[in-house]
């Protein structure tokens, strides 16, 4: 970092301040409008390694999972208008997921605005309501100030994504500015007092029951959390798509709180009398619809624990609200002690009883069954293997039946965004490439960005991609089922050979359609040296971790 003011180009004060920030990795993909940046990428290669992808969405994703997996801001360029438009759905997931990012985008030169220039977007209007902040930088001079800011932002309070837009001119544009620091990360502290209400709900418990989830947690606040509820043997869950943060083998884990949620976990949710929520939002899918926890004034005494100020009090009146960091406060409870957990000890154990039952495989139709394949990889995959998935049925199995260990070992889109499998475990593997990354999509899911598979065989990304082909989209099959029984339309899918294509991009592929074939077909794919892709074909009668398809039908067809 310069404290001296240096003339350089935008392109090149820009690449210096991502130096600054610490950023290694960037994911885009290259266009017009910000060619000065990619030269200035080119003298800072050896510092910033810039992963060109297949498209605009891949991209984006790539950068959300890289937030997701460091708590620092996954870095994203793409051009203008078509190439905007396709980052948004990272964007809004990083939105949803509180993941904190940034995207920046190509713009049309000062010459041109407000003209519907070729490709031109008022960005600030189009991702204000899914970003933290939006901005556009119109004098190299102030690019320090900007970038500074954006990393500020992105990280401070509840996390989430930026948009900062790059006129192609300014980018070309040379200017003497000094560098901007690396930025700090701000988050509150939980008060003395306020930890000492929190035990005096606690002492006043019968039932008590910790949902932790949402982002900012560290390997430390984490492990800071599990020493807590050890200390208070509070009964733990964990919220949608967020099962790393706690151990899953441990006799506290409760499991998980989400879509299709074990229902005696979903009947312990309402029956407790006090809920200690650390991270989470409580958002649709963690509350069951908010019929779990009813707002805005819950059943439960609540304890609302949240990095974002704005989320307390938002949709749920809590008992106690603590605007905290997740590190900060998991630090401060992990300090106390001396706490009578008597009182609730069976009900800890009970909850734990029925995890353990909830995971034990039920049989599925066909002649591959996904409840014995998760089941292998749970009991046989390194505890730091790292697992991801987009969105769709098939992650039922995975939620269900996988059991995560250390924290941001899952990758999986709260926001619900399809096609976040394959890319997720590219920039996974490109973080951690000593560690086995797993990469699960349905059909449909896997043929919204299947084509990151070459950004994975250019980059060297060995993850195992995992494809589970039932022809069709099965969560839409399924909704259709149950309010249209027979009349599917609009669902089918006629699918490539997907193995095949896996090798057409230089992978290894191979198909798989008996359970007994998984296991010898996965370690030919995980030493393979290459990139792999297994084709799992399920019956399409398995449309649930619980029930078939015909069984939805004959039940809405009684109604």
């Amino acid at each position: 970092m310069s404290a001296v003011a240096r003339e350089r180009s935008g392109g090149e004060i820009l690449v210096d301040q991502l130096r600054i920030q610490g950023v290694g990795l960037a994911f885009g993909v290259p266009g017009e409008s910000y060619l000065a940046v990619l030269d200035a990428f080119h003298d800072a290669r050896e510092a910033i390694r810039f992963v060109v992808c297949r498209q605009e969405g891949g991209a984006a994703f790539m950068a959300e999972a890289y937030g997701k997996l460091t708590g620092r801001p996954g870095v994203c360029f793409v051009t203008r208008g078509p190439g905007a438009s396709n980052a948004a759905i990272g964007v809004h997931t990083a939105f949803q997921d509180s993941t904190p990012m940034i995207l920046f985008v190509g713009q049309v030169g000062g010459d041109f605005v407000e003209r519907e220039a070729f490709q031109e977007v008022d960005y600030r209007r189009m991702f204000g309501p899914m970003a933290k902040w939006v901005a556009q930088i119109d004098r190299a001079d102030r690019i320090p100030e900007f970038v500074s800011h954006a990393f500020h932002a992105a990280c401070a309070g509840r996390a989430g994504p930026v948009v900062l837009a790059l006129p192609e001119d300014m980018l070309a544009s040379r200017a003497a500015v000094a560098d901007a620091g690396p930025a700090q990360r701000v988050q509150a502290h939980p008060g003395d007092a306020q930890v000492r209400e929190l035990m005096a709900h606690l002492a006043r418990a019968a039932r008590p029951l910790a949902i932790v989830g949402g982002s900012g947690w560290t390997a430390r606040a984490c492990a800071d959390f599990q020493r807590f509820a050890e200390t208070a043997d509070l009964p733990v869950a964990t919220s949608f798509r967020c099962q790393d943060l706690f151990d899953n083998r441990h006799p506290n884990y409760a499991g998980d709180v989400g879509i299709g949620v074990n229902p005696k976990l979903a009947a312990r949710v309402q029956e407790a009398d006090l809920l200690l929520v650390a991270g989470a939002r409580l958002g649709e899918m963690t509350t069951s619809g908010y019929t779990l926890v009813v707002p805005p004034r819950p059943r439960q005494k609540l304890v609302h624990v949240h990095a974002g100020a704005d989320e307390l009090g938002r949709v749920y009146q809590a008992d106690l609200a603590i605007n905290s960091g997740m590190p900060e406060f998991a630090d401060a409870v992990a300090q106390v002690g001396g706490i009578d957990a008597t009182r609730w000890g069976e009900w800890t154990r009970a909850a734990n009883a029925d995890y353990r039952e909830w995971i034990r495989p039920q049989p599925m139709p066909g002649a591959l069954d996904l409840a014995l394949v998760v089941r292998h990889l749970a009991e046989t995959l390194p505890r730091d293997a790292i697992v991801t998935n987009g969105a769709g049925n098939y992650t039922g199995w995975v939620h269900r039946y996988y059991q995560y260990s250390p924290p941001r070992t899952e990758l999986a889109p709260t926001s619900g965004a399809m096609g976040y499998g394959v890319p997720s475990a590219v920039a996974a593997k490109l973080v951690h490439p000593q560690r086995i990354v797993v990469s699960f999509s349905g059909d449909g899911c896997f043929l919204m960005n299947g084509q990151e598979l070459a950004t994975a065989v250019q980059y060297g990304a060995n993850a195992v991609f995992i494809v589970v082909n039932n022809g069709m989209y099965g969560t839409i099959r399924m909704h259709q089922e149950r309010e249209y029984p027979g009349r599917v339309y609009g669902s089918q899918l006629v699918n490539p050979d997907f193995a095949a294509l896996a090798r057409a991009y230089g992978a290894y592929g191979e198909l798989v359609e008996r359970t007994g074939d998984f296991a010898p077909a996965f370690e030919r794919a995980v030493t393979a040296g290459r990139p792999a892709l297994l084709e799992l074909r399920i019956d399409p009668e398995a449309i649930t971790t619980r029930t078939t398809l015909a069984a939805i039908r004959a039940a809405a067809l009684k109604r």
